[in-house]
């Protein structure tokens, strides 16, 4: 991805939540002078735990089409005693248009919740094995405390407030509804993206960045 298209993307990221007055921490608007005038063994944890913000095209060069952004403000480590965590939470924008592609997890089992905007729709599989393949077999899911089973391939929407857990080796892939934006939570065990996605597609998760401008926000693929 350019770095002007990340830049402009965060900016407008911003504006959404304000929009909706959701509100980042403090180090959400450090500005990169902000960030090298920090004491790096008081902010390990940011680097560590990859909090931040997070902005992904899947290595496909078309972030409206594909991709997500994404900002996680909390997180641990597995099996680790210095950043002991069970936890994290990310909020996140789905665009009109954009599909965040299909993938699973090893490990993590998450809430997604429709916090704002319009109707969010996911597309579910089960895994086939430890493959990365999709299964034909029927889904089983929670949907807020209510038990539902769809078929392989089925779909369920998400109007705003309204949640669905995914348990491990789930597949999905989500977009929201044409013509609106969703603002996405994620509460959910440990986040690992570097060993935990299981993609149904070869995928790029933290694509390459062409520097044609100034950094306006740093970002995880930056630590």
């Amino acid at each position: 991805m350019k770095r002007s298209e990340i830049n402009q993307e965060i900016r407008a990221a911003e504006e959404f939540f304000a929009r909706h007055s959701f509100k980042l921490p403090e180090f959400a608007a450090w500005s990169m002078e902000d960030w090298q005038k920090q004491d790096l063994e008081e902010i390990a944890e940011i680097f560590d735990c990859h909090l931040g913000w997070d902005i992904t095209d899947f290595g496909r060069g078309e972030f409206r089409k594909a991709g997500l952004l994404l900002f996680t403000i909390r997180n641990g480590v597995n099996n680790s005693t210095l950043y002991p965590k069970k936890y994290a939470e990310k909020i996140m924008i789905s665009r009109s248009g954009q599909l965040t592609l299909m993938h699973c997890h090893e490990l993590k089992t998450e809430d997604i919740i429709n916090r704002a905007g319009g109707r969010l729709i996911f597309e579910l599989y089960n895994r086939k094995g430890r493959t990365s393949e999709l299964d034909d077999t029927p889904v089983k899911l929670v949907m807020d405390g209510r038990k539902i089973t769809v078929p392989a391939g089925g779909k369920v929407v998400l109007n705003p407030g309204e949640s669905l857990t995914l348990t491990p080796n789930v597949f999905h892939a989500f977009y929201a509804e044409e013509g609106c934006d969703v603002m996405i939570g994620e509460v959910s065990s440990v986040n690992d993206d570097h060993t935990d996605n299981v993609f149904y597609e070869p995928q790029l998760r933290f694509p390459g960045v062409e520097e044609d401008e100034p950094i306006y926000r740093r970002t995880v693929m930056d630590y």
